[in-house]
């Protein structure tokens, strides 16, 4: 089936974790075929959205992929390069801890965020069964093993200021009837479990993954898996993850799903969607298309009510898996980074 999404593999968290920062996680997105072409003023920041200056409580990486490229190019005199990814390097990009030991990682960030008192921004992926079978194939072994390493999740959160965006695409995934229905009592329970786990940190937000406008395109099928999953115990819903729908698209289908939640909050990721998706009916539009950029720079400055931040949730920069001349899934590609920089608005 078209659409789905992949693994990537994130790196570069701090230079003395390099050896496990390697098995870090990332999605590459989830979208159909097909979209319309974005207007010039969803393309990039409109009317009552922020400025690209507004400023972002969240933790910048100081040895991510992006500014040791920047470093690079530098030494290499490739000076107008390494100012355009500065785009990227200098601005807050959510952490996939990995999966076998997400503690380090997590300790790391955290102790370093708390230096300047910024939240650190995380994404909890490690659903057994994931992504069907796909790309994205793998997960936890099992329930138990899932519930110790989300156990150690929030354990190396403590009470350091953090936001949590849990499980993309495993909810998508029940109500896209992609997931196996002998694993939906399964999936509901440990999700559920994983809200209470990580929302017993005191200064932990919680949003589970909605999918995108363009994947599960009416609200109500996902707004019950939502309900099931815990969503009333959480802070709210995450969409357009690794994505590329424009910011006018997510936030009218944030506000119909919010309703149907009974207002309940959401953030949308923004790190590729500057250009809006790949138009035309073309084959896996999802995974490392062309012409994208850089989309609304983190923020919660979002003159919404109900939306709570712009992130960038996927690492900008990070292939989507080896189609269109990709390196693997996860690898850094610094030239498509560049890419998505030089094409941002902001």
């Amino acid at each position: 089936m078209s659409g789905r999404r992949t693994m990537s593999r994130g790196f570069g968290l701090l230079s003395t974790l390099a050896a496990v920062t390697l098995a870090a996680a990332l999605t590459a997105g989830c979208s159909t075929p097909g979209s319309p072409s974005p207007t010039s003023a969803e393309a990039g920041p409109v009317r009552g959205e922020p400025a690209p200056s507004a400023a972002s409580p969240y933790w910048v990486d100081p040895d991510s992929d992006a500014a040791r490229q920047v470093r690079a190019w530098d030494r290499e005199g490739r000076k107008d390069d390494a100012k355009a990814l500065r785009r990227i390097a200098d601005r807050p990009v959510a952490l996939w801890p990995a999966w076998d030991a997400p503690g380090p990682e997590i300790a790391a960030a955290t102790k370093d965020a708390a230096r300047t008192r910024k939240t650190v921004v995380l994404v909890a992926y490690n659903i057994p069964h994931r992504d069907c079978g796909l790309y994205s194939a793998g997960g936890a072994k099992d329930a138990d093993t899932y519930r110790s390493w989300i156990g150690e999740f929030a354990d190396a959160i403590g009470d350091a200021p953090a936001t949590v965006v849990l499980e993309p695409d495993a909810l998508p995934h029940i109500a896209d009837g992609c997931t196996p229905p002998e694993h939906h009592a399964e999936r509901y329970q440990l999700i559920s479990e994983a809200v209470d786990t990580l929302k017993a940190g005191a200064r932990t937000k919680v949003y589970l993954d909605a999918g995108n406008p363009d994947w599960i395109v009416e609200p109500e099928k996902i707004a019950e898996p939502l309900r099931r999953a815990g969503i009333d115990r959480a802070d709210g819903f995450s969409l357009n993850v690794s994505n590329f729908q424009s910011n006018a698209s997510v936030k009218e289908y944030g506000a119909l799903l919010s309703d149907s939640l009974g207002g309940a909050h959401y953030v949308i990721d923004t790190s590729r969607n500057g250009g809006g998706p790949l138009t035309g009916d073309r084959a896996e539009a999802w995974c490392n298309p062309p012409g994208r950029a850089l989309g609304t720079p983190p923020t919660t400055d979002t003159r919404d009510d109900r939306l709570d931040a712009y992130l960038w949730i996927k690492r900008p920069g990070e292939s989507d898996g080896t189609c269109r001349g990709g390196p693997e899934a996860g690898t850094w590609w610094p030239e498509y980074a560049l890419g998505l920089a030089t094409r941002a608005k902001s």
